[in-house]
């Protein structure tokens, strides 16, 4: 049952009786249980009375007590979740000069506070009308986040970027006001000064969390963050963290289809020479710089240029297991295993170049053929044998590969082989594989030959199978009778 509203003499009351209270536990030490006696005192009503509720926690913004700013930050959080009425909350906002409080809480506060507050701001932006407290339409509010951190300390820097991260999240109408706000020339100012390899570090570990939301590169390609990424990437003296990571995030920059439309094609040249002169260095043989550098690959998915052929040449070499898994992975994403039906195959030229490069491998290795190289994997321990199953469902929509598949019978044996993997994920991969040879042979004239009739039998009882059911059915068990034994 709902309770009762309060008459406005008793909130006064209330709030009077909760203060003293609050005196006498800090004089006496007992910092730790304010929360408890405020949330008795205060959250109980404080939905009735929203604007009276919203001075108490000004007041708790602005004291010293690291608990009081903790708490008046969680009890900010807790209005704003039970406020229905957006009005109210950006009126009450402005009249108690509330964000820029948090603003200074994020920036100065301790860890704690800062996440906290990082919260409640991120909440407030999530309520109808409250991102223009943030932003408001005529962009003249109290706190411009831009000059906020140009008078700040490097971490309260960081701060203000991991809260630009969050609010991009919120929605692309954030993402909008933040790009219109010239926000991430933020991130632009901190990667650019490369003096201080922390701080740099910082700021890519903040916007390698904003590139992995799918509207990012809209946005983000549109300034001249991709060219900075390039630089570090292309900086022999960065530590090998930094360019690990700017590798990565100009991968997820150019994940999508629609990027390249986005963005001047000598950029994307640019970088992509960047990561094989990086994959080149041959004094450098850092193995997560070389494995992000193949992840990168594979996220741009393209074979366009001769960084393509590290991929494929790492996927089927022994240089070491971390680097042949995630070369695998990138060489399936290349071969169009993560997009579209319609859009596994790259144009004829790309094609070609794809065809050529796996043929070269091949007669540059003990292994002489495609089809063994693809059985040598399959061979290999459960992770890599996964990354190739993923390579082959890719590949066989081509029919050269196709065939190369279809003329080793160990590798069909092995991929129909319901007992070969024991996890989910290699059981769902396994399967994954015959149904993508199955498909591809359903439309090559290949389906029709008479010496894959036995091949093509197999492959159909593996995807009626399905992923998870083994050749031989459990024996369930039976009740025994046995009659009594006459004495």
């Amino acid at each position: 049952m709902e309770a009762p509203a309060m008459e406005p003499g008793e909130m006064e009351a209330m709030l009077r009786a909760a203060a003293e209270f609050a005196v006498r536990l800090m004089y006496l030490g007992w910092t730790k249980l304010l929360p408890h006696a405020w949330t008795k005192y205060f959250l109980r009503d404080m939905v009735h009375h929203f604007c009276r509720a919203m001075a108490f926690i000004q007041a708790g913004l602005l004291a010293n007590s690291k608990n009081i700013r903790q708490l008046a930050c969680k009890a900010m959080i807790h209005l704003l979740d039970k406020a229905g009425d957006s009005a109210v909350v950006v009126d009450t906002f402005v009249q108690h000069n509330l964000y820029p409080l948090l603003i200074n809480c994020l920036t100065e506060g301790d860890e704690e506070i800062s996440a906290i507050s990082l919260d409640g701001i991120k909440r407030l932006a999530q309520i109808p009308k409250g991102i223009e407290i943030i932003f408001p339409p005529n962009g003249q509010g109290s706190v411009q986040l831009d000059k906020v951190a140009a008078q700040s300390s490097s971490m309260a820097r960081i701060r203000i970027l991991s809260l630009i991260a969050k609010l991009f999240a919120v929605s692309t109408y954030t993402a909008t006001a933040i790009f219109d706000s010239n926000l991430l020339s933020l991130f632009e100012d901190e990667i650019k000064d490369r003096r201080d390899m922390l701080k740099t570090l910082s700021a890519l570990e903040v916007l390698y969390e904003l590139v992995e939301h799918p509207h990012s590169n809209i946005f983000l390609l549109k300034t001249n963050l991709l060219q900075l990424i390039v630089d570090v990437i292309n900086d022999s003296s960065a530590d090998s963290i930094v360019r690990s990571r700017a590798t990565l995030i100009s991968g997820r920059l150019l994940s999508s289809a629609d990027a390249f439309m986005a963005i001047d094609q000598n950029c994307v040249t640019n970088l992509l020479l960047a990561i094989d002169k990086l994959l080149k260095m041959e004094e450098s043989q850092n193995t997560d710089e070389t494995e992000s550098a193949l992840e990168a690959l594979g996220l741009i998915g393209t074979n366009s240029s001769n960084a393509a052929r590290h991929v494929v040449e790492a996927s089927f070499g022994r240089q070491g297991r971390g680097k042949q898994l995630a070369a695998l992975h990138a060489f399936g994403s290349i071969c169009g295993v993560d997009r579209r039906e319609d859009q596994i195959k790259l144009d004829n030229q790309a094609e070609e170049r794809l065809k050529r490069l796996v043929y070269t491998t091949a007669r540059n290795s003990p292994k002489l053929t495609p089809s063994a190289l693809l059985l040598s994997v399959l061979q290999q321990d459960p992770d890599i044998r996964i990354a190739g199953y993923r390579v082959i469902s890719g590949l066989v929509a081509r029919e050269w590969c196709l065939m190369e598949v279809c003329s080793k019978s160990d590798i069909i044996n092995l991929v129909t082989d319901p007992k070969m993997e024991t996890t989910k994920l290699g059981m769902e991969a396994r399967h994954d594989c015959c149904v993508a040879i199955s498909k591809a042979l359903s439309s090559s004239h290949l389906l029709h030959e008479p010496s894959l009739s036995e091949l093509i039998g197999k492959l159909n009882e593996a995807v009626k199978r399905g992923p998870y059911l083994s050749e031989r059915r459990r024996v369930e068990p039976q009740p025994v009778v046995v009659p009594a034994e006459r004495f």
